[in-house]
């Protein structure tokens, strides 16, 4: 094991004592590690939210919204095709019929004909009459064109988003962003679908003041809760204080089975019980499979999955839905491959390599680079863009492509540095620091690519570009037991800013077998810490066609395993090296 492998969490000497009532030891290092002081921050109440009146936007935003409810007009809420946006499209329309409004109906752009967000494409494809009012979910803020679009057509809109402005913003009726310049909210971290239930919440709050509930009548807005929690974790935001708060009282109302048929028939297909499910369950199972709609297929079939009331039309779009994330994953795995062998060779620890990459190929489908880039970022640990073709019979025209990053480096604003070193190159751009799009001619990818690597060369360190897995230390023999895998899957929400715990130990590997074609079971005895432990792991994707070493170092999660009623525990193994 090399220094830049594996590095163990810092750990407080002192703990504070009302945070661990209760908890295993190796829990209480956990919280520690990640800033916790007080019990209120291990399972954060609702009344622990935000207030929304620091918001900004919402007063115009409730004016617009209350008129419309009281002249009985017609609201299109416009959501995106991704998982936070699909959520968020869902809550819009569920939240405002129980606050009132009659005619409420959704639309999504589709991913090759429309492009990204509120598109003067996606305005021109709207049935007629146009709605009175349109709601964007999870994007607007870069729709500057498409906003002009809806109102010239005679259309008034809210734009709520949670990505960073441009220096030009939509002329909107009424903007409802966290991040825009001056805003006082304190949690620059919601979710689009966030920003939406802040929104109801708001409006909620304005028809109590105006006398137009009875007594014991008002909607219930925790009942969409489980929404907001499955896109938040899905958008990968960080889950701050106030994000984590959301996400913990999503997922009680959805392990109490307490939660949208959709989601319900969604954990069904992925094999996921609700009473056990977990914001990692919610992350690998739940948000791919609405996803893949908007990446191969039609993010409308999500949105109807999570509006469905009846509990077998839940389950049958819940069923299209595996069905083509099935798909998505031959899709991805395929491109992977491509992209790995287009990178075979390259060594990330010579410091003539690129400090960014750039992957793209005519072939791809644009709904799935965001997954390479990714798979690439973590394998490479550089930023990392990959890009299809809009359109794959006009290789030579307009190209997408999605970006992810590293700690350290702002990929939205690298991207307007390259923007502002070669003006023009990219067609448009917007995102997070961590997750990027951007749209481009197929002739300017050869200067992306440069202009990218120049900027990470010039922003990261050579520390920031060597690799590290941060570990929360060793496992002792004794804590090889179901109550601290219990408590690791309850212990949560973890996420972006709050990582799911990982342990580091030495084993002998006493035997293995390959599963499902690609994965290790290995057979481990303890070493060190864990001296005779006997355990079994499993290591997904980790067979390469060697045996693994006799003696590894694994960076890895305690897990509980329940397969075949056995009630026991495993090891999923993270990473694995040979041990000295």
């Amino acid at each position: 094991m090399t220094a830049t492998r594996i590095r163990r969490r810092d750990v407080p000497q002192q703990f504070p004592g009302d945070a661990w009532d209760g908890q295993h030891p190796v829990m209480r290092r956990v919280y520690a590690a990640r800033g916790v002081e007080t019990a209120a921050e291990i399972a954060p109440g609702l009344a622990q939210l935000a207030r929304p009146e620091t918001l900004g936007g919402l007063d115009k935003a409730c004016d617009l919204l209350i008129e419309a409810i009281d002249r009985d007009q017609r609201i299109l809420v416009v959501g995106d095709f991704d998982c936070d946006g699909a959520t968020g499209a869902a809550l819009a329309v569920r939240g405002l019929r129980l606050l009132g409004a009659q005619s409420v109906d959704f639309e999504v752009p589709h991913r090759l004909q429309h492009g990204y967000g509120l598109s003067p494409a996606l305005v021109a494809d709207l049935p007629q009459p146009l709605p009175d009012l349109l709601i964007t979910v999870d994007s607007g803020i870069a729709c500057v064109a498409g906003v002009k679009a809806a109102r010239d057509a005679g259309c008034r809109v809210i734009v709520t988003d949670h990505h960073l402005p441009s220096e030009r913003l939509p002329e909107a009726d009424a903007i409802v962003n966290p991040n825009q310049e001056g805003d006082a909210f304190p949690s620059k971290a919601l979710a689009g679908v966030g920003v939406m239930f802040y929104l109801l919440l708001a409006l909620r709050a304005r028809l109590r003041a105006d006398g137009r509930f009875e007594a014991g009548r008002e909607p219930d807005l925790s009942v969409l809760l489980d929404l907001v929690a499955v896109g938040t974790v899905a958008d990968m935001v960080p889950l701050d204080q106030n994000n984590r708060t959301l996400v913990s009282a999503g997922l009680r109302r959805i392990r109490a089975g307490r939660c949208q048929p959709g989601i319900a028939a969604l954990a069904q297909v992925a094999n996921r019980p609700l009473p056990n499910l977990s914001a990692t369950d919610i992350g690998f199972t739940i948000g791919p499979r609405i996803n893949a709609a908007g990446r191969l297929e039609d993010m409308r079939v999500g949105i109807a999955c999570l509006l469905a009331d009846d509990p077998g039309d839940a389950h049958e779009l819940a069923s299209m839905l595996d069905q083509i994330n099935r798909e998505r994953r031959e899709v991805q795995q395929q491109m992977l491959d491509q992209a790995e062998a287009s990178l075979d060779g390259i060594d990330v620890d010579d410091a003539n390599t690129a400090a960014a990459i750039v992957v793209h190929d005519a072939g791809w489908h644009p709904g799935v680079v965001g997954l390479v880039a990714s798979r690439l970022k973590d394998r490479l640990h550089r930023p990392t863009i990959a890009l299809a073709p809009v359109d794959p019979d006009q290789p030579t025209g307009e190209w997408r492509g999605s970006a992810r990053s590293i700690p350290g480096f702002h990929l939205r604003d690298a991207l307007a540095e390259v923007d502002r070193r070669q003006p023009g190159l990219m067609i448009r751009f917007g995102g997070h620091a961590m997750a990027a799009g951007l749209s481009i001619e197929a002739e300017n990818i050869p200067r992306l690519a440069s202009g990218l690597a120049e900027v990470a060369g010039d922003w990261l360190t050579p520390e920031q570009l060597a690799q590290c897995h941060f570990s929360d230390g060793p496992l002792a023999g004794g804590d090889f037991s179901r109550e601290l895998a219990e408590q690791l899957r309850d212990g949560g929400p973890w996420g972006q800013a709050f990582p799911e715990p990982a342990f580091d130990n030495r084993f002998a590997v006493t035997s293995w077998r390959v599963v499902g074609e690609r994965h290790l079971k290995l057979s481990l005895q303890g070493l060190d810490e864990a001296d005779g432990t006997q355990i079994d792991a499993i290591a997904f994707g980790a067979w390469q066609g060697e045996p693994p070493p006799a003696r590894v170092q694994l960076l890895y999660q305690l897990a509980t395993d329940d397969y075949r009623d056995r009630h026991g525990v495993q090891l999923v193994v993270r990473n694995l090296w040979a041990a000295d």
